[in-house]
């Protein structure tokens, strides 16, 4: 679901960035805040973000559709780290991607961390998936809240794509045939993540219910229990990353599938004059030196970027909190 800068307009891209660094600033703040009470959060995001980029990788065929779709990985993370933490922790992943790999454009990247992480991280999480786990937690339920959630955040996602793209206008999409193409195959999709999110939660849980997030408790492990998450989180990243990767569907993906019912090709060439999107492909150009995940081990280097990149950010947001509390105390 990766917008690329053709579909978007200067404005709009403008409009949804301002949106999208608000919530980065608040959930900043909010992680910030965790983080004072609980310093393990920052190597599960580390390692969780790592876990999501490598899964993101692997394409499963939409069956009797020619489409794929891979997970987004929204619903997990919330599940173990909270809504906030997540949606930093789907940012970062979304702007390694963007920088390194030239999955989804610059001019664009503030749509799609909208419509893949704001949607199912601080929107779906907190109205499907919490109240349905909040006082149980059978395998049952679990895999329903998830299936539920996952669905709602990737069909609000997709539905944002589509009015992304008619409020640019931009492009020659219909917005009706646009929206039902989108809405339908991010359907089949949607189920998809939902049994894979719900699985590997349920196997989580399983043998310690108190690793999902608590409002009330935040993230609570034990240093013993801590280890054994992140070794198992991280030794999944290396097979997914490493391996299993090469495995992956090589069907167009869910908007690349409308894109190309509607235009007969999976890509829109952007307009030579709009200056800002020719700008931001120059500058994309020069950052993504792993373009098209063009590297056998594009899987691991870039879950090792993603662990750097959350590590740097919690690393400025202490570093700005104890700068803070100094000029306070000198006050």
């Amino acid at each position: 679901m990766h917008m690329a800068d053709a579909l978007i307009s200067t404005p709009v891209a403008l409009g949804a960035g301002a949106l999208a660094t608000i919530l980065l600033a608040t959930a900043g703040y909010k992680v910030n805040k965790e983080k004072r009470n609980d310093t393990r959060i920052v190597p599960l995001m580390g390692v969780l973000g790592a876990f999501v980029f490598a899964a993101q990788m692997i394409n499963f065929t939409i069956p009797g559709t020619g489409s794929s779709g891979h997970i987004i990985g929204g619903i997990l993370l919330a599940a173990f780290l909270g809504p906030w933490a997540a949606f930093l922790t789907l940012a970062s992943v979304l702007i390694i991607q963007c920088l390194i790999f030239a999955d989804g454009g610059l001019l664009a990247l503030g749509c799609n961390i909208l419509n893949m992480g704001a949607m199912s991280t601080l929107v779906a999480y907190p109205l499907i998936f919490r109240p349905l786990t909040k006082n149980h937690l059978s395998t049952g339920r679990l895999f329903v809240a998830s299936i539920l959630a996952s669905l709602v955040g990737i069909e609000l996602g997709a539905c944002a794509v589509t009015l992304e793209t008619e409020m640019s206008g931009v492009t020659a999409l219909p917005l009706r045939s646009f929206l039902m193409l989108m809405t339908g195959i991010h359907l089949a999709i949607g189920i998809g993540e939902g049994l894979a999110t719900g699985a590997i939660i349920a196997f989580v849980v399983k043998s310690r219910p108190d690793l999902l997030f608590n409002a009330n408790r935040g993230v609570v492990t034990s240093g013993r229990n801590l280890r054994k998450i992140l070794i198992g989180f991280g030794v999944a990243t290396l097979v997914l990353g490493g391996g299993l990767a090469f495995f992956a569907s090589e069907y167009p993906d869910g908007l690349e599938w409308s894109i190309e019912r509607i235009t007969g090709s999976t890509e829109l060439e952007p307009s030579e004059k709009d200056t800002a999107s020719v700008s931001a492909a120059k500058i994309q150009d020069t950052t993504s030196v792993l373009p098209d995940y063009d590297n056998s081990l594009s899987g691991i280097i870039g879950a090792a970027m993603v662990v750097i990149l959350v590590g740097s950010i919690t690393s400025l947001l202490t570093s700005s909190r104890r700068r803070a509390s100094r000029r306070s105390q000198r006050a």
